[in-house]
């Protein structure tokens, strides 16, 4: 004897299960559907919450390991005076401390194309920057270096000159737009002797090494330059910020899986009809069952094999489609379909189908109670 044989014959109930979901196919198809789309619900609105926050974590990107330095709101400045770069330098020993000056200006290419541009003047540009196109000395003396949407909109290339200020300068390197977070994506840096007209320095940026000293630069300073309740420097750091966007988008996560939840709930409703309704119409078939000799259980097993049939066809289908809805949210947002195959979002694949199957299962629990305890005779009388 075969060994699927030998399980038809120790689970009899299991094959008349499969067979009776054959016995009315538009019904166990809508059935199906309904948690078809409630799969769909969860792990694609799951999936796209984990695209966004990968996103915004990448946006954030090294910025979580800067601390940036500014005018606090009790200076007798407008800026960071250079006595307070040199105290800033003599606290922090370890990395590379940056001050930087801001403009604005117009650019404009032989062609009368013209592009808005902020200004930053610096001089240890390497420490901020990276380059994809050319160089990035770390002493930025001369030249400047320019964004490559900026570049790509007046036709610069590598070696022509800008002019800022009335001056000329010759772009030694180009810098990816979206380097950083919450930038205009035009920017021209020059070095800080391009604005010299400006006495203080609108801010200082310290790289450290991760987010951790980050932090504990961050302390250092609080506690150097900033006695009770007087500002005399305003010091953030953005791995507190990638810490709230984290949590936040976990509440988010858990909020768009509780809505997905609600469709599959729905989907459950469905179910339970479909399985009423469905021994509503066996009544009869049932009783002959149990007349010779079939027991409770068996009845019991049917009919929750059943709903849990219905449930792992409508789990893999959804978490199926859910993956191709998942391809494109990740190619859209991210830039990189192959996002999706990462154990953070692959998970949510794995709560849609076990939502699928335990509701399915939950919701034919009162018809197979019903089936298994009518009374083989008046199962009979129909």
């Amino acid at each position: 004897m075969s060994r699927l044989t030998e399980l038809v014959w120790r689970f009899p109930s299991v094959v008349m299960a499969w067979r009776n979901l054959g016995r009315n196919r538009v019904r166990t198809a809508l059935a199906t559907l309904g948690i078809v789309i409630g799969v769909v619900a969860i792990a694609s609105l799951g999936i796209a919450g984990v695209a966004l926050q990968q996103q915004a974590t990448t946006d954030l990107g090294s910025l979580a390991n800067e601390v940036t330095v500014r005018s606090g709101a009790d200076s007798d400045t407008d800026g960071v005076t250079d006595e307070q770069v040199d105290a800033i330098r003599s606290v922090v020993a370890d990395a590379p401390v940056v001050p930087e000056k801001t403009n604005s200006t117009t650019l404009s290419s032989r062609d009368g194309e013209e592009a808005f541009v902020s200004v930053t003047g610096v001089t240890d540009a390497d420490a901020l920057y990276t380059v994809s196109e050319g160089e990035s000395p770390e002493r930025l003396r001369s030249g400047a270096l320019l964004t490559n949407e900026t570049a790509r909109r007046l036709g610069v290339e590598l070696g022509d000159p800008v002019t800022y200020d009335g001056r000329l300068y010759r772009v030694r390197g180009i810098v990816e737009s979206d380097d950083g977070f919450g930038g205009s994506g035009s920017e021209l840096v020059v070095p800080v002797a391009a604005l010299d007209e400006q006495e203080q320095y609108d801010s200082v940026t310290i790289v450290a090494a991760n987010g951790d000293e980050a932090q504990e630069i961050v302390s250092t300073l609080e506690s150097r330059f900033n006695e009770g309740d007087d500002e005399e420097l305003s010091i953030t750091n953005f791995a507190s910020v990638q810490e709230n966007v984290n949590s936040f988008f976990d509440t988010l996560n858990l909020a768009l899986l509780g809505i997905g939840a609600i469709s599959l709930v729905v989907a459950s409703v469905a179910i339970l009809n479909v399985m009423l309704m469905s021994t509503i119409e066996r009544r009869g078939e049932i009783g002959v069952l149990r007349a010779v000799g079939i027991r409770r259980g068996e009845v019991l097993r049917m009919i929750l094999a059943e709903a849990a049939f219905l449930g792992v066809i409508g789990g893999v289908v959804g978490a199926a489609a859910s993956l191709g809805t998942g391809l494109v949210i990740f190619e859209v947002l991210a830039g990189d379909p192959t996002l999706v195959f990462e154990w953070a979002s692959l998970q949510y694949l794995g709560y849609g189908f076990g939502f699928a199957v335990t509701a399915s299962v939950l919701s034919g629990l009162y018809p197979a109670w019903k089936a298994a305890n009518d009374l083989p005779v008046e199962a009979l009388r129909g």
